[in-house]
């Protein structure tokens, strides 16, 4: 391999014999002529990434859960599986991650069937873990949890918010059904959080969108109140008006969560504005929640959740008698 026509490349490209778009390992390379000194050399250049040792990848591929995933799957025993919050990506639910873990991965999370030990690299954070065969299926050639038993560890954890926008998020993808999630929760009899999980997988819901909307869910559930419908559709004359994230129409009151990314530009506030108006119109009350009212100790959610859903009574009566 004739290293100097790389010397001032920004990236590597067809001329080059290494894959371009995957991890590969160092006798992958040596197998396609490019030596160890043409590796060193290639990273020193900011070509290559080395992400494990005797692991690389070209570096115009994009950071990410699945790249790291598959450079862990090069090196990694046969019986190491992706488990947890990236078992969750990996199916497709993007809301199981911590925010802009997308950006800053976090290690990724793989364990081993009792009694096999630990890994121990800079990519993985692992342990070992009681899987059964029919807990483990196979995605883009990764071992990885199941759904449902992805739903059933990402339930079985210290924080009911974390527990439940998780739930939430797994059942989303429709992969298994609800009764599918409570049938199996007494399997986990004694384990570690299991208590989280019997408590709060009978309140998962499938339709939440967001992290946001299913803590906030939580704390008007929180209050007393009657328990709300996500995504409730508000119709009038055979027109859909609004889709609300958490209504009760008997109440006459709504709670939507607007997170960061989707309500915070002139466009998104005033859409938002317009929507509500249209419902409000048709004798609701609606709230916006934000973050700071739903996150954190000074979250004030119940009270406000509470105090609307008072005006919402009020507002009923009045109509009522006149």
């Amino acid at each position: 391999m004739d290293l100097n026509s790389w010397a001032h490349e920004p990236f590597l490209d067809a001329r080059c014999p290494l894959p371009l778009d995957v991890p590969f390992t160092a006798p992958v390379a040596k197998a396609l002529g490019v030596r160890r000194h043409h590796l060193t050399w290639l990273c020193r250049q900011g070509l290559l990434l080395q992400l494990l040792p005797g692991v690389y990848v070209a570096a115009q591929v994009p950071d990410g859960i699945l790249v790291r995933a598959q450079a862990l799957s090069l090196v990694v025993p046969d019986d190491c599986v992706i488990v947890d919050r990236h078992a969750g990506w990996l199916h497709g639910a993007e809301m199981v991650l911590a925010p802009n873990e997308h950006i800053n991965i976090a290690p990724i999370r793989v364990f081993r069937p009792s009694g096999n030990g630990r890994l121990r690299n800079g990519l993985a954070e692992s342990g070992e873990r009681n899987l059964l065969p029919q807990d483990i299926m196979e995605i883009a050639g990764l071992a990885v949890t199941t759904a449902l038993r992805t739903a059933w560890d990402l339930g079985r954890v210290r924080w009911p918010e974390r527990a439940l926008a998780a739930l939430d998020a797994m059942l989303r993808l429709g992969l298994f059904s609800h009764d599918e999630l409570l049938a199996g929760i007494e399997r986990f009899r004694g384990q570690r959080w299991v208590t989280t999980l019997r408590a709060f997988a009978p309140l998962a819901d499938g339709r939440a969108a967001s992290p946001g909307e299913s803590v906030l869910r939580l704390r008007w559930l929180d209050t007393g109140l009657p328990r709300p419908t996500p995504q409730f559709e508000v119709w009038v004359d055979g027109v859909l008006i609004a889709i609300l994230d958490l209504a009760h129409p008997e109440l006459g009151y709504a709670a939507e969560y607007d997170g960061e990314e989707w309500h915070t530009t002139p466009q998104q506030r005033e859409y938002d504005r317009l929507r509500r108006r249209a419902v409000e119109e048709h004798g609701w009350v609606v709230d916006p929640f934000t973050k700071k009212n739903v996150f954190g100790r000074a979250a004030d959610a119940p009270e406000l959740l509470l105090a609307g859903a008072a005006r919402a009574r009020e507002s009923r009566r009045t109509r009522i008698y006149l």
